[in-house]
């Protein structure tokens, strides 16, 4: 299943290829998480959830709540 990733990522007008540098990945598996290819490890989806501050209940569509609970 793709992660919430494509969506986040074009409403904040970023390129997959700024996401994977920003990220420390490479262009290919952003695409790859976006297409459901590739899943992201839990150490990648924090790092993603981290970086567009939502929660990682919101990546997996878990619900559509972006909102963090701490």
């Amino acid at each position: 299943m793709p992660i919430r990733l494509r969506e986040l990522r074009t409403t904040k007008k970023l390129s997959q290829t700024k996401l994977a540098i920003d990220l420390n990945t490479n262009q290919n598996t952003i695409s790859r998480y976006e297409t459901g290819e590739r899943e992201a490890d839990y150490t990648t989806l924090i790092a993603i959830a981290d970086y567009f501050t939502v929660s990682i209940d919101y990546l997996l569509y878990r619900t559509d709540n972006p909102t963090i609970n701490k």
